[in-house]
């Protein structure tokens, strides 16, 4: 299983972006699809995940009414509209695929990653 992430990069707090990530190597209709960041000097957090098959959503409570995630199941890659950005939101990026199903905002349960995309939002 390959993980791409892509579309970070620099934007104005208030400003949006879509990150994706594209997945490939098997078929993914079982898994969940999730997002985290990774802040300097923190701990990697949980942002968002989505069930392929079926479509559930979870959020962070901090990122709740302003990110999206969504998945497209012909080109097999999963989105992250991010609008009202503020600063606290900078951070790398990360995709992630969990094979159990089980989802949630557990960093362990999932087991596949991309390399992760920065995203800086200035004030």
């Amino acid at each position: 299983v390959q993980l791409q992430a892509s579309g970070g990069g620099l934007v104005q707090a208030g400003g949006s972006l879509r990150l994706s990530c594209a997945a490939s190597g098997r078929t993914f209709s079982s898994y969940v699809m999730g997002w985290f960041r990774q802040a300097p000097g923190k701990e990697r957090e949980f942002v968002a995940a989505i069930r392929w098959s079926g479509g559930s959503t979870y959020y962070a409570d901090s990122v709740k009414g302003r990110f999206t995630i969504s998945r497209d199941n012909v080109k097999n890659t999963v989105y992250l509209q991010m609008n009202s950005l503020k600063p606290e939101d900078t951070a790398v990026y990360y995709c992630a695929a969990d094979r159990s199903g089980r989802g949630g905002s557990f960093v362990r349960t999932y087991d596949y990653w991309g390399q992760g995309t920065q995203v800086t939002v200035s004030s």
